[in-house]
């Protein structure tokens, strides 16, 4: 067995089942973590195939309310489920996810599974090879369930796509489930899959969490390797897990990580780092809470209100609090500007050859990227470099901050974006997630932990963050704050009505 393996079956204890220790309400195969799956599979109490062909009675039941994933490979999941179990019964090695099914985000390269990027131009694109997150997934014994649903081309934080349509919120069917991994957070609160992979360039592991009520970590850039890219020396965006548990992230993380020579940015800290135990003091470290970034982003008040007790759960675990926030002057100008060129990279082709099958606003991001010039990218990068300076000041003083993942919460599905916010009009449909992307350029790592709802019963998120590649930081304060809070164990009301 794989060394994460043996440890899972030896040590149960070091490894939380679910944050509390308690049996999981649910107590059914598609809401035990990701650990609890692990180790049953490991001692062979259950079968992959048992477990493969539970998620598929669970996307069948549930999806075609929620349209999570939108490409489905059941007969490949419980062949690929078959062969895990022979290999486990001739005692082949086996990797640490062996017999977890997961769903890819759509966005992320397949070698044999339809991939569209939610673009018309991609809607019959079959690729010939896995992205190097999917090569890693599958590499630890994951067994691929399909594709999650992502916005086109994966721009913006609602999804929604011309080719499979939107995506909807389990807690409440007439919201959006965020993006771009929208279909990646939807599936995991409804059980379709115990883990899961996407990507944040803006925010996008972390508002799916928050609007889904699971937890998505944006790891510092270079944490998880990613290839094939255009742009390999970028820092805007990375590659990361997300899960029902913080604990399930580190695990899923702890596979995703690591050096690759594919990757130029990627960090040399092993990915088996995070695969240990979460618990710990947190007594004594310095907290700064900002609702609000010191007045920089206006915050609707229920999203307010619902993280009013956040600064008290950490206070109550020992830590010293008070309000506080960088100056993250210039980081709109940086991302802005980092944005638009990465979009124009990736995508300007399309402009020019399918602006008929595009839509308004990705044309839009594209053109904005063109409008760019050399000035302003140098100013970019020079304003980048003070702002990281700031923040490393910042994290001198203190150890964790907290505020908002999201600005609001989840939105009627109809809009294409908030567009105002406690009163403030958004003049762009990036506008509203400035309390997740202005922390992106930061290049810090930030976590979206379940944290509260609003009276209308819609999930709410904390984002903490961490000092510059203090990953494990921002892990092992969301654990402590999830064991307090255990709001994550709170279920949507599709999954008991099936749609």
């Amino acid at each position: 067995m794989n060394h994460l393996v043996h440890h899972l079956v030896d040590h149960p204890a070091k490894y939380p089942v679910n944050p509390t220790g308690d049996a999981d309400p649910s107590d059914d195969l598609c809401f035990r973590t990701a650990y609890e799956l692990a180790v049953a599979l490991a001692r062979r109490e259950i079968s992959a195939r048992e477990v493969v062909t539970a998620h598929l009675e669970r996307i069948e039941r549930v999806d075609p309310a929620v349209n999570a994933i939108v490409t489905l490979v059941a007969d490949r999941a419980l062949e690929q489920a078959s062969e895990a179990d022979d290999r486990m019964a001739a005692g082949e090695p086996v990797g640490p996810l062996h017999g977890l099914p997961v769903a890819h985000k759509d966005l992320h390269d397949t070698a044999g599974i339809r991939t569209t990027s939610g673009s018309p131009v991609f809607a019959e694109r079959v690729p010939d090879r896995d992205h190097l997150v999917v090569e890693r997934l599958r590499k630890a014994g994951a067994i691929t369930l399909g594709k999650t649903n992502v916005p086109e081309l994966g721009l913006g934080s609602h999804t929604v796509n011309p080719v499979f349509g939107a995506t909807r919120n389990p807690y409440d069917l007439s919201r959006s489930a965020g993006g771009s991994s929208g279909g990646a957070g939807a599936a995991l609160a409804c059980g379709m899959q115990p883990i899961a992979d996407g990507s944040d360039t803006g925010g996008s592991l972390r508002n799916p969490a928050s609007f889904n009520n699971v937890v998505g970590l944006r790891p510092s850039p270079g944490r998880v390797p990613s290839w094939p890219d255009k742009a390999p020396w970028g820092q805007l965006s990375v590659k990361g897990p997300m899960a029902r548990t913080v604990a399930d992230v580190a695990l899923t993380l702890s596979v995703l990580a690591g050096p690759d020579p594919r990757d130029p940015r990627s960090l040399q800290t092993p990915g088996s780092t995070f695969a240990w135990q979460l618990d710990g003091e947190l007594r004594g470290l310095r907290v700064a809470f900002s609702p609000d970034l010191g007045g920089a982003v206006p915050v609707d008040a229920e999203v307010r209100e619902a993280l009013r007790p956040a600064p008290e759960v950490f206070a109550a675990l020992g830590c010293e609090v008070e309000e506080a926030c960088p100056d993250l002057s210039g980081a709109d100008e940086v991302f802005l500007a980092q944005r638009a060129w990465q979009v124009e990279l990736s995508y300007g082709a399309l402009l020019d050859e399918h602006r008929d099958l595009l839509s308004p606003d990705v044309v839009w991001n594209i053109e904005e990227g063109r409008r760019l010039g050399g000035p302003d990218l140098g100013r970019a990068q020079a304003l980048h470099g003070a702002l990281f300076h700031r923040v490393r000041e910042f994290f001198e003083r203190y150890d964790l901050l907290l505020l908002p993942v999201s600005q609001v919460a989840p939105f009627d599905i109809g809009l294409a974006y908030p567009t105002v916010v406690d009163g403030t009009p958004m003049e762009t449909y990036l506008d509203w997630m400035r309390s997740a992307y202005l922390i992106s350029v930061t290049g810090c790592p930030a976590l979206s932990v379940p944290a509260g709802f609003t009276p209308g019963g819609l999930p709410v998120g904390l984002q903490i963050v961490g000092p510059h590649r203090r990953d494990w930081s921002v892990l092992k304060a969301g654990y402590a704050f999830e064991r307090v809070t255990r709001v994550g164990e709170r279920r949507p009301p599709v999954v008991t009505t099936g749609g």
